[in-house]
């Protein structure tokens, strides 16, 4: 059965990454918890960057950018 809540280490990796993602002057677009893969997910950029960093931060509370990967 799919975990409804982020983990602990999930939700304390996703006010890391906000945080960090806030000191570099990045509006965040999606922050959104998938309860079927049990990943958050987080979207990024700015208004006159048209490139978005993409985040995918895992139970453990590791994180990924998935930008350019195909």
């Amino acid at each position: 059965m799919p975990r409804l809540n982020p983990t602990v280490e999930q939700a304390f990796a996703a006010v890391r990454v906000c945080q960090l993602l806030s000191n570099y002057s990045r509006n965040i677009y999606l922050f959104r918890y998938d309860d079927t893969r049990e990943i958050i997910y987080v979207i990024a950029g700015t208004e006159v960057d048209p490139e978005q960093i993409q985040i995918e931060i895992y139970t453990s509370g590791l994180w990924r950018s998935i930008n350019n990967e195909t």
